[in-house]
């Protein structure tokens, strides 16, 4: 909400600064986000008055304009705007002012011509182009033509008026309205609301004889109200009306439908207002549309209704999209003589539905979605009335043609002074909260220590006894609140074994030297099912906010390949990424889905770089493979795992791994296939994602100590050559159940494929240690092991290197 800070003295006395109610409005509960000014030198920017205009002698797009600013002699300008002609009154910035995009004026020569100044748009003026009324939008903004040469710009255009910008939550739709914020800011300052008048003179012949209002669906409008304006002339709204609808951030079109804006931002009633005479019948009829009913609104799209939108008809047909937009064919035009205004209270939930379903937000729409007060709903429209007779010269019908189907009784707290003040830990009296409630123009009947407050229908956001206690707070001051400790029974706090676990996970990943990212639930129909440990059936959000995040995931790794482009593209070439998250698997129509936490994660670029020493070590398989066994060690589970060579979708197919848990699958480790890599624009990833809960929930083996052993171990060397689809993993698991009890250690060294060996061939050598933790042992001992484990490989297919 933008707030004119002069617009704000209307109603409400501020002996601030605007830097000072900013800082108050701030504290007391909604956020300023800035303070908005122009920042031109004021002093030389003057209205001026074009006397004659001649084509450029040397720039066929250039006029010289010969130009009364009010001192005297006429100043000679070169203008390049298209409108620019005798007569016209236009906004002139002499020389020494200092325009918004920090362009200084001076006096200067345009192709051997000399300029004494500059005529000015008002987008050069600070203004944006979306507020700036269309037929100026690609010219000079003209001026009306009582307005005198000399005169000054500033005052007249509100440049020097400071603009507060609030931040509202949605609970404050009372803020929404320059009396909304007034009242606001008379709590605050502790002064008085001046509300503004609506006299007129209404002419003796009633509104009801002129136009009927029926409500079909009483529910989605309780109240509807219409009046008839006659003899309305149609043209430009007083230039400081327009000046406040563009500080706002509205543009202004005629001064009709400028009043109806006007009155939007001061009442926070959004009002319409129909071609009477195009309006095609003498009854409003308010009802839910029809399935493909067409509407062709003001923005001149057309669009395609179904029966959860409300509409406004002439009987017939839909004429609005209520609580929306207005119909471009009963629109206000030059030729309007009769105004059908409509001021109404619409069910916010029908109107959000309406505006979200058709992709059409307005001002209007925002009003009626965080709630409008039903007790103003016919004092704008008097309020409107009044204006278009003042302004549009406008004849108002006697009286109001209305559907009431309204019950809005102001809401009724009782505060027990006790409770709340041990609620707030304050030790405020029954004065101090009495004079808040005053200030705020909240009604209230005191009884001993209780207070009974009637909520303005202003305020719909507060219901329940803890929302007075929060206006108390907000008002008495949210730095003047003691600090207290928590009263009642305590519950100490503890870890789950689950909790202890996971919390172990992310500190030996952190102290490996990865990196916790957060990524997001949601995801593509594109890439929900990629790296998908259990594929199900996608499960899509009813009312997405973009078609990128419209989907509940299926696995951890898409968004970190995301976050891995995203840092490439940035010049980190060297990633470690881990993220712990839910997935989400569907149940079937009509069933909550489960959601499983998994544990991802990617590696890629340097993951050893000693620039000193000169070591520098890429990330591989090995290095992701590592960084789990070693999780699994940590958990206790090293034992019960395996990895198992697989091919698997979106890895590479022969640097992929499927990782077993007690025989079953539970994830899957290996290198991002190239075409994957090229689609995500990344290099070199290696990545890993594992059923984190199940591994969480498992027992850990039992921690077993041993004695340091007192006598020497022995270690052999073994080449083996077997098949090429013979894996380490398998001839280890064979050596270590072949060599009993006297062999402790077999690790894989070495790894042979080429030239020397046959095409289908490889060789595998291990270095196998042998202990005896009661005595050495001797070579035949030794050698009968090393016998029964070559037996055993033969078995297997694998056998000693020659």
């Amino acid at each position: 909400m933008l707030v004119s800070f002069k617009w704000l003295e209307d109603y409400v006395s501020l002996p601030v600064t605007p830097e000072e109610l900013a800082e108050k409005i701030t504290r007391s509960g909604i956020e300023v986000d800035g303070i908005h000014r122009k920042g031109q030198d004021f002093d030389h920017l003057v209205a001026g008055r074009v006397l004659k205009c001649e084509r450029h002698p040397n720039a066929d797009k250039l006029t010289v304009c010969l130009v009364d600013i009010g001192e005297g002699e006429p100043v000679q300008i070169v203008c390049g705007a298209k409108n620019v002609a005798p007569g016209l009154g236009v906004i002139v910035a002499k020389p020494g002012a200092k325009l918004p995009n920090q362009v200084k004026i001076k006096k200067a020569k345009f192709r051997g011509v000399e300029s004494n100044g500059m005529i000015c748009s008002l987008q050069e003026l600070g203004f944006e182009g979306k507020v700036v009324p269309k037929e100026y939008a690609e010219g000079i903004f003209v001026l009306p033509e009582d307005v005198p040469p000399g005169t000054e710009i500033a005052s007249l255009l509100h440049l020097d008026d400071p603009v507060l910008e609030l931040e509202l939550t949605a609970n404050r739709g009372d803020c929404l309205s320059m009396i909304g914020v007034a009242y606001e800011t008379a709590a605050i300052l502790g002064g008085e609301v001046r509300l503004p008048e609506a006299e007129y003179e209404p002419i003796r012949e009633k509104a009801e004889d002129h136009i009927r209002v029926k409500v079909d669906s009483p529910e989605d409008c309780p109240l509807y109200t219409a009046k008839i304006i006659r003899n309305v002339k149609i043209g430009p709204s007083p230039l400081w009306m327009q000046a406040r609808l563009m500080a706002a951030g509205i543009r202004p079109h005629n001064n009709v439908v400028d009043i109806t804006n006007y009155v939007m931002l001061e009442y926070g009633q959004p009002l319409h207002a129909f071609d009477y005479d195009r309006f095609g019948s003498k009854e409003v009829v308010v009802r839910r549309a029809k399935d493909g009913e067409k509407l062709v609104t003001l923005d001149g799209v057309t669009r395609t209704l179904n029966e959860n939108h409300l509409v406004i008809t002439n009987g017939k047909e839909p004429v609005a999209l209520a609580g929306v937009m207005g119909g471009a064919d009963s629109e206000v035009t030059a030729e309007t003589t009769t105004v059908l205004l409509e001021s109404a209270l619409f069910a916010g939930p029908v109107v959000r539905r309406a505006s979200k379903d058709l992709q059409l937000r307005s001002e209007s729409s925002s009003r009626f979605e965080k709630g409008v007060d039903p007790a103003r709903v016919k004092e704008a429209a008097e309020r409107a009335a009044a204006l278009m007779a003042r302004y549009a010269s406008g004849e108002v019908l006697e009286g109001t043609a209305e559907a009431r189907a309204l019950q809005a009784d102001p809401v009724k707290i009782t505060v027990d002074l006790e409770k709340m003040n041990a609620f707030l830990g304050t030790e405020l009296t029954m004065a101090e909260v009495a004079g808040i409630l005053e200030r705020l123009r909240f009604p209230y009947e005191q009884k001993e220590r209780t207070l009974t407050v009637t909520v303005p229908t202003r305020r719909p956001d507060i219901t329940r006894e803890v929302d007075v206690y929060e206006e108390i707070a907000r008002l008495y001051g949210y730095d003047l609140l003691p600090g207290t400790l928590p009263r009642g029974p305590q519950t100490p706090g503890g870890l789950t074994d689950y909790q202890k676990k996971r919390r172990i996970v992310k500190y030996f990943l952190e102290g490996a030297g990865l990196q916790e990212a957060i990524t997001y639930t949601l995801t593509s129909r594109e890439k929900f099912r990629l790296f998908s440990l259990t594929a199900t059936e996608e499960i899509p959000l009813s009312l997405p906010m973009s078609e990128e995040h419209s989907v509940l995931r299926q696995s951890l790794l898409p968004h970190l390949l995301n976050a891995v482009r995203y840092n490439r593209a940035r010049k980190n070439e060297n990633i470690a990424l881990y993220e712990i998250g839910s997935i989400f698997l569907s149940r079937g129509t009509g069933k909550q889905p489960e959601e499983r936490e998994h544990l991802a994660f990617v590696l890629t670029g340097l993951w050893v770089d000693h620039p000193w020493q000169g070591e520098r070590v890429k990330a591989d398989f090995f290095t992701a493979k590592g960084i789990l066994e070693q999780l699994f060690a940590k958990l206790g589970l090293k034992n019960r795992i395996r990895f198992v060579k697989r091919e698997v979708e979106g890895f590479h197919p022969g640097q992929t791994a499927e990782i077993l848990f007690d025989g079953e699958a539970i994830g899957v480790i290996g290198k991002i296939h190239p075409a994957m890599e090229k689609n995500w624009d990344i290099k070199d990833v290696f990545a890993a994602e594992i059923i984190l809960a199940k591994l969480l929930r498992a027992e850990n083996e039992p921690l077993v100590y041993s004695q340091v052993p007192r006598f020497p171990s022995v270690s052999r060397d073994i080449a083996l050559v077997c098949g090429k689809d013979l894996s380490a993993g398998e001839l280890k698991e064979t050596i270590v159940a072949a060599g009993g009890k006297l062999l402790t250690d077999a690790k894989v060294f070495d790894v042979y494929e080429g030239e020397k060996m046959d095409a289908d061939k490889k060789s595998v050598a291990f270095s196998l240690t042998f202990s005896d933790p009661e005595r050495t042992l001797t070579d035949e001992e030794i050698d009968r092991a090393l016998e029964r484990i070559l037996r055993a490989l033969e078995e297997k297919g694998a056998y000693l290197r020659k």
